[in-house]
């Protein structure tokens, strides 16, 4: 039977890894073979002990041998609350040994984005989103990765990770297919939990092999290693207590057998009985024991390195410890020479301090640290604190030891951490801050500090979890503190984070409500105005009556500051909505610009307003025939986002809504390319909010204008584009859009009752534009057949609401429905009609159809084919089959 032997010159370790060591083997193989091969992950997963490290350390080796460029970072249990650590630790040897200008071409883009994570660029003003460092980072590697071919990546104690890592190694692993790297990851079972398992999950996932569970010897290798390293003279019954007290553990038994050969224990069976003692000393308590009696000094010395869990230096070590470098290298040297402590094997050519150290094992480190005192635990925490801040690394790295103190009403404290979250939320670890911020709550900080904590607690968590900033900010609210400005922009934070958790009575009321507790001034208008703007677009508050109040109110504004501005924008977006003059519309629109352009304080990226108003001016623009201003508005929304590093639900809403604009233009490749990349966006935040609905819709209907009725019925299946709908307007009109999909996939009774469900709600506003919400023309067409005299009047009504508003495009598309209701020389003759205000009008798609329309109608082969090919320019699969087919069989046409 064999022993699993490992080749003379591997470690001791590698007993029994045959299979393992065959894997690696062969992803060096396909790595090697060619620059466009396919990347690879492995994963080993095994308990403490097993031999995770040792199985890397030799995938390095034989990497570096066959020419391999190698890249390695590990977890450590101390640093898991220090966002991008792992990551940094991978790739900054290899950004540091870059120039800037270098470094800064080899990222491009994500030069500033990736930049401030990787710790090689000072960190822009503003908060980036998360999701965008991460796409960053995984750009970023990838970009260094084609440059060091063949590359390998090791990352070992995976599960100590810490999360913004994790969250990129997911991410990185599941884009692996056009990237020739392997990737080996080692990782324990179990450990982690929520975010972090579920990203070890996803890369376990993303392997597309099963995950090597290693396993403990057995105890025919343990007798092999024993006799390997004692002698081939042990004999059995000393080789069967080493498995039996070792449990077949690969770190216990070699450390065991090194006690029995240091000791010079001869490996019989009448010495046997005294293995079990000499393995107690090697596990924690005996492991402590071992470092008692290496004295007071070398304990502290240990406990300090604990402490610090990487990175350690005899230097550092003895300053947190208080003594002199004399003493401390006199302890280093014993606790290296008791196999506690050793000195780093750097990778080929890598550098190397000379003080520099680390634990013999993980499970030495995590026995040390949990042998520390619990009161000497938190001061030298505290003075490892102060010793990170007097070295000027920053606040964000002496985090990572205030979190371990305990609390105790230090001013000074709150204010570091405060800090430190304020540094993280900069380079994109909102998680990072919100565990500062909440350490800093439970200190507690002053009654005059407090609020303002739980403030930045909201405010961190703005982009990436709506429900918790409401928690927070409600309670900030509830307490003295926040006052003046800061009040208002906690209050119009709340409604936003309500708004986008779906809860937009409640956003409506918070507003109000605070309006009521303010004088006649600037405050009160910015918050009236933002409860208008809620109002707007909670679709069930958008009464006449409120109509009139916001015409009233903005009838008098000049757009001398933003408030009045804001009620520009809303005075008009609510007027394009129930279908008011357009020319007046825009009129509304352009005075609450400056020169053109968006007032200093109303940017895209501009806290005190938010997004909401700049999307309703853009919508605005967008379906009062202004294309060419809507395009440009959420062009520079995209740019802004993208620049800022906001990846979440503003970066969606601005995909979403450019994408509404190249829908409105005709440019329908170019909308669904959009609008899938704005529902991806999305569903990173979370399916059922409003933004979610807004890609899904704009998708639907733009597959619907392609003429791919069944790809759009998939999409609608896959991300639940029915019942029930949400609170918020949706644009385009989410019951207008559902309807002409039932009707397109023939089930045309639930088609019409969505449509007059559309038309009800309409009425409740007192109103509506025929081009935002189309519901009464699709009606009409569905009801020609079975209720001509309704359907006449709907297309009459929709034709008196298009010339009301006085576009183009609304006149052209009542024609068109009037004239699918008739035959003969009538139908033709306002099909032609529809045809000219079309061709005047900026939305391609509906020119298109008006023209294949009139070419069937007036059997015209000219008009057709001036049909088919503006069919052909937008990407109208379904138009330019229609009139394919009419040319091919050539029925009646002239």
């Amino acid at each position: 039977m064999t022993e699993g032997r490992p080749p003379t010159a591997a470690s001791a370790s590698l007993w029994e890894r045959d299979a393992e060591m065959a894997t690696v083997a062969d992803a060096l193989d396909v790595l090697c073979a060619d620059r466009s091969s396919a990347g690879s992950l492995l994963v080993f997963r095994g308990e403490a002990g097993l031999g995770k490290t040792a199985l890397l350390a030799e995938t390095r080796r034989i990497a570096e041998r066959r020419g391999c460029t190698v890249w390695s970072a590990r977890g450590a249990q101390t640093l898991k609350s220090v966002p991008f650590t792992v990551v940094r630790q991978l790739l900054q040897p290899a950004l540091l040994s870059l120039l800037p200008e270098e470094a800064r071409e080899y990222l491009g883009d994500w030069y500033d984005i990736a930049g401030p994570a990787l710790g090689i660029v000072d960190p822009q003003e503003g908060s980036p989103d998360p999701q965008y460092v991460c796409d960053g980072l995984v750009a970023a590697v990838r970009r260094l990765a084609r440059r060091e071919w063949p590359l390998v990546l090791l990352i070992d104690d995976a599960h100590w990770a810490d999360q913004e890592t994790l969250r990129w190694l997911a991410a990185f692993a599941e884009r692996l297919d056009d990237l020739s790297v392997l990737v080996v990851v080692a990782r324990r079972p179990g450990e982690v939990s929520g975010d972090s398992a579920r990203h070890l999950d996803a890369v376990a996932a993303a392997a597309g092999r099963p995950v090597s569970d290693l396993s403990a010897l057995t105890p025919d290798a343990t007798a092999g290693l024993t006799r390997t390293t004692l002698g081939r003279h042990a004999d059995d019954a000393f080789c069967r207590e080493v498995w039996a007290v070792t449990g077949g553990n690969l770190y216990y038994t070699v450390e065991l057998l090194a006690k029995v050969r240091d000791g010079e224990l001869p490996p019989v069976e009448s010495r046997a009985g005294e293995l079990r003692a000499l393995n107690r000393s090697a596990r924690s308590g005996g492991l402590v024991d071992r470092l008692k009696d290496l004295g007071l000094e070398a304990t502290r010395f240990a406990w300090a390195a604990a402490i610090l869990g990487t990175s350690i230096t005899v230097h550092m070590v003895a300053r947190l410890a208080t003594m002199n470098d004399d003493l401390a290298r006199h302890c280093a040297e014993l606790l290296c020479n008791a196999r506690i402590l050793t000195r780093p094997d750097r990778a080929a050519g890598a550098e190397r301090r000379e003080d520099e150290l680390e634990f013999v094992h993980p499970l030495v480190a995590t026995a040390v640290y949990n042998s520390i005192p619990p009161a000497v635990c938190t001061a030298m925490h505290g003075v490892a604190a102060q010793i990170i801040t007097e070295l000027g690394r920053g606040a964000s790295e002496a985090a990572q030891h205030l979190l371990k103190v305990h609390p105790d009403d230090d001013e000074e404290l709150v204010a570091q951490l405060r800090e430190a979250a304020r540094e993280h939320l900069a380079v994109g670890a909102p998680d990072a801050a919100r565990r500062c911020l909440e350490r800093a709550l439970r200190e507690p900080p002053r009654p005059d500090v407090h609020a303002h904590v739980l403030y930045e607690l909201g405010c961190a968590t703005l982009l990436t979890a709506p429900a918790v900033t409401i928690d927070h900010l409600q309670d900030a609210l509830g307490m003295p503190g926040l006052e003046g400005d800061r009040r208002v922009d906690a209050v119009i934070r709340l409604s936003q984070a309500q708004l986008h958790n779906d809860q937009l009575e409640e956003a409506v009321r918070t507003v109000e409500a605070e309006a009521a507790r303010h004088e006649p001034g600037p405050a009160r208008m910015r918050l009236t105005a933002v409860q208008f703007m809620w109002e707007t677009i909670h679709g069930e508050t958008v009464s006449p009556a409120r109509s009139r109040r916001l015409a009233e109110l903005a009838s008098t504004r000049t757009g001398r500051d933003n408030a009045e501005r804001a009620l520009l924008i809303l005075r008009a977006f609510d007027a394009m909505t129930h279908g008011e003059n357009a020319e007046e519309v825009v009129e509304l629109c352009d005075r609450a610009l400056v020169n053109g352009r968006l007032a200093p304080g109303l940017g895209w990226t501009d806290q005190e307003w938010g997004m909401e108003l700049l999307m309703m001016l853009g919508n605005t623009y967008a379906y009062a025939d202004r294309l060419d201003r809507a395009e440009s508005l959420f062009a520079e929304a995209l740019r802004a986002y993208t620049t800022a590093g906001w990846r979440g639900g503003h970066l969606s809403l601005a995909n979403a809504f450019l994408g509404l604009a190249y829908r409105r233009q005709g440019r329908l490749r170019d909308a669904e390319s959009t609008l899938r990349e704005a529902l991806v966006l999305a569903e990173r935040v979370g399916r059922g909010l409003p933004l979610y609905w807004s890609a899904t819709c704009g998708l639907v209907d733009t597959l619907l204008a392609r003429g791919r009725i069944q790809e759009a019925w998939s999409i609608a299946e896959q991300y639940g584009f029915a019942p029930p709908y949400p609170s918020t307007i949706v644009l385009p009109d989410i019951r207008s859009v559902r309807g002409r999909l039932l009707l397109a996939v023939g089930r045309v009774e639930d088609g019409i009752n969505e449509l007059e469900a559309a038309e009800k709600t309409a009425a409740s506003r007192g109103g509506h534009n025929p081009v935002l919400a189309p519901w009464s023309i699709d009606l009409a067409k569905a009801l020609a057949a079975q209720d001509p005299p309704r359907a006449a009047q709907l297309a009459a009504d929709a034709r008196r609401q298009a010339e009301r508003f006085g576009t183009d495009t609304a006149i052209g598309e009542a024609l068109r429905c009037a004239a699918a209701l008739e035959t003969g020389s009538r139908a033709v003759q306002l099909a032609a009609q529809a045809v000219t205000y079309l061709e005047a009008s900026p939305c391609q798609y509906e020119h298109a159809a008006a023209r294949v329309e009139y070419g069937i109608a007036a059997r015209s082969v000219a008009e057709l084919g001036r049909g088919l090919d503006l069919a052909r320019a937008c990407g109208a699969e379904g138009l330019v089959a229609q009139a394919r087919e009419v040319l091919e069989t050539g029925r009646g046409l002239r």
